[in-house]
């Protein structure tokens, strides 16, 4: 496009074309005769209708008048040399500039030298403004509109990135932290990644001195992969919030009912929808926003200077954050790091192309505000380590899109079906698993607590269900872990003993569940011995209401028991003139203790010590007894006694097969129940003055369904059976 450029030298108008741009006046040394230098400028994009289109001169001498109009197509800074080479005294140069038809600006100059005007801009409701000009100011938004040098008019948000609006001209930093798995993007978008199961600080400001907010980071399935497990706002002087799986939301130790909107005794209101919990404290015109949905947290400021601000969300990849930030309220040994052996059904290549659909078009509104570049590698980082298993896959999908819809107040939900990821749902909604357990998906779909890796890695490498047989006084019991049991698919409420009465019974806090009987409910016990040993098993087994040839679940065996060591008689020994013997018996799992004692007397008070004077022919009466043996379970007989001298190359039998051998021997209650008596008159050997030892050898006889009484007593009539 070309500047038409008019002169007026008598009665004919002269016109000389000239290139658009800036024009201006020179004189050579060697002629008089004005000369005119344009510089070019670059073309800009086609005029918009509201920008100047038009400029027209007026050139008036006398009662003579001469208009021409300059049009112009493009966008122009138009600098006009109005000068005439010879004007006349009496000429009067009036400009008049249109838009559209319409006269925006009017000059009129009598001076004959060079003259400029500059007459681009922007125009808005019949008003031109020139370049950097002001048009309008809200207060309200912060924000202003204004001409630019192309004379297009722009919308300047005063606000930073981060900050928002509150009025008056004044914006605040309003950041967003999201803490998804073991990733922590802080409030400046910088990834940090948790690795270790301890707690650290998220957020704390001297803004709002009185809250700190906590991240609790736990194993789940592996114990090289932490996740977020739960979150904790915690105010001075008050009890302290806690947001956890499933919806729960404690305030101290007490569990919430939350519906709809409640604000808690502390001050803090919370509220609960489908997708999650949202805490919210606000202290003056400070607020925290805390949102939880079991998997992902987000904290959203607003009205908190950015300087006052510490925590992992503040700079999660500060050197200072594992020392200032970990808080006593750590597990033991949580900073232990593992590396467990990689899961070779993990297909990394297809993990990173999913995790890069956060590049995709569906997320462009969200591109220009949040980078998404955090969120791909803070996905990829897991999901190459970890199975996309308990909705884990679209897990980082989900925050970002969350974050965007927070920031921006956009909400994008078509990304969805790319990804075949369902609208968010609550997850273990209301579940309540014990502290060694997280809410996952069993591989039927359903909702279950599993074991967390750290605690179940004994169980798994000892490849067993539960703990060691406890073997009590007249009792034993087997527990198993609930969690292990669920991540099998096994009920336990289908499990029994080999009396399919007795059930296992689970604790409400811990979710292990025990199987158990006693004398009194012996349960189906079967009772074997063999020469050294009395072994009481059971069973649990599952209930199974297949057909014979098939079956759907887990075939359930396991066996447990205890047993009774037989006593060693080579370990019960009494000298007549000694203080009692007592032996105690260790038999792997059951103890019992095993005493022999003398006395004078038929009451059993006077008892026999080192002191006692024995005379020959007087009656001694022997008590052997035990202690931590049940006579529902087991009972003692006395099988054989004898006296030896003190080089035991003497002998003679009292008892011998359960039965007195000596006309003095009266045998009672031998194998009716944990303790036998005999009495006999005191002798001694011939030609031998020295002390007598006494020795019996007692067995332990298993009573479940059988009488212990020995054969010969029953033979000889001597006791009722």
């Amino acid at each position: 496009m070309q500047l038409e450029r008019l002169y007026s030298s008598s009665s004919s108008p002269v016109s000389t074309q000239l290139p658009i741009g800036l024009c201006e006046k020179v004189q050579t040394a060697s002629s008089r005769k004005d000369q005119h230098r344009c510089h070019s400028t670059p073309a800009t994009p086609a005029l918009p209708s509201w920008l100047l289109t038009a400029v027209r001169m007026h050139i008036t001498r006398g009662s003579e008048r001469e208009s021409s109009i300059f049009d112009g197509e493009r966008r122009i800074r138009i600098i006009r040399d109005l000068h005439l080479p010879h004007p006349p005294s009496n000429l009067q140069r009036v400009f008049d500039f249109t838009v559209n038809g319409s006269s925006v600006k009017t000059t009129s100059l009598t001076s004959v030298g060079p003259a400029y005007e500059d007459v681009s801009g922007c125009r808005q409701s019949g008003v031109l403004y020139s370049y950097n000009d002001e048009i309008s100011s809200d207060p309200d938004t912060c924000s202003t509109e204004y001409c630019d040098n192309y004379a297009t008019i722009q919308l300047n948000d005063e606000c930073g990135s981060m900050e928002h609006c509150y009025g008056n001209n004044s914006c605040f930093f309003d950041p967003i932290c999201t803490v998804t798995g073991p990733a922590v993007i802080d409030f400046y978008g910088d990834l940090n990644t948790v690795q270790d199961r301890c707690s650290y600080t998220l957020l704390t400001s001297s803004s709002v001195p009185d809250l700190t907010v906590v991240g609790y980071f736990r194993e789940r399935r592996r114990r090289d992969v932490s996740f977020l497990d739960s979150v904790t706002l915690q105010l001075d002087g008050e009890e302290d919030v806690h947001l956890e799986q499933g919806g729960i939301v404690k305030l101290g130790n007490t569990m919430q009912t939350i519906n709809g909107s409640t604000v808690l005794s502390n001050g803090v209101e919370v509220s609960e929808d489908q997708t999650g919990v949202t805490a919210v404290k606000t202290i003056g015109s400070s607020t925290v926003s805390v949102f939880f949905d079991g998997n992902t947290a987000q904290i959203f400021l607003k009205g908190l200077n950015d300087s006052l601000l510490d925590g992992l969300c503040a700079n999660s990849t500060s050197s200072r954050v594992s020392v200032l930030t970990l808080c006593c309220v750590s597990p033991p040994s949580c900073e232990v790091l593992y590396n467990d052996t990689a899961d070779s059904s993990i297909n990394c290549t297809t993990m990173t192309e999913h995790c890069n659909l956060l590049n995709d078009t569906v997320f462009t509104s969200c591109h220009n505000h949040i980078d998404p570049t955090p969120y791909i590698d803070a996905c990829i980082d897991t999901l190459c380590k970890y199975p996309a298993v308990d909705g884990l896959d679209c897990q980082f999908l989900d925050a970002y899109a969350r974050h965007c819809s927070l920031q921006i107040n956009d909400t994008v939900d078509s990304w969805r079906s790319k990804a075949g990821c369902s609208s968010p749902q609550p997850f273990c909604q209301g579940r309540i698993c014990s502290d060694h357990e997280f809410c996952a998906e069993t591989t039927g779909g359903e909702l279950g607590c599993f074991c967390r890796a750290v605690f179940a890695f004994p169980y798994k490498s000892n490849d067993t269900l539960g703990d060691p047989t406890v073997c009590e006084e007249n009792s034993a019991s087997l527990t198993l872990v609930g969690c292990l049991l669920e991540e099998k698919g096994i009920d336990y409420t289908t499990l029994h003993l080999n009396d399919p009465t007795c059930t296992g019974q689970m604790d409400e806090v811990d979710h292990m569940v025990t199987y158990s009987y006693n004398s009194s409910d012996p349960c189906g016990t079967e009772v074997t011995s063999n020469n050294s040993l009395l072994i009481y098993m059971n069973t649990i087994t599952a209930q199974d209401s297949s057909s014979d040839n098939i079956t759907h679940l887990d075939q359930i065996y396991i066996d447990f028991s205890c047993y009774y060591t037989q006593p060693d008689v080579n370990a019960v020994t009494f000298r007549v003139k000694d203080s009692p013997v007592i032996q105690k018996i260790i038999s792997g799992t059951w103890n019992y203790t095993l005493t022999m004692k003398a006395y004078t007397d038929s009451q059993l008070r006077q008892a026999v010590d080192s002191n006692t004077e024995v005379q020959l022919n007087q009656k001694i009466w022997m008590v052997v007894e035990t202690d931590g043996l049940d006579d529902g379970l087991v009972a003692l007989v006395t099988d054989s006694c004898w006296a030896t001298n003190q080089a035991e190359t003497l002998r003679y039998n009292l008892i011998k097969d359960g039965c007195a051998n000596d006309q003095t021997v009266n045998v009672e209650g031998n194998g009716e129940g944990t303790s036998s008596h005999f009495s006999f008159n005191m002798f001694q050997f011939s030609r031998s003055s020295s002390d007598i030892s006494l020795h019996c050898k007692v067995n332990l006889c298993a009573n479940l369904n059988q009488t212990c009484v020995p054969v010969a007593l029953r033979q000889h009539g001597l006791v009722l059976v």
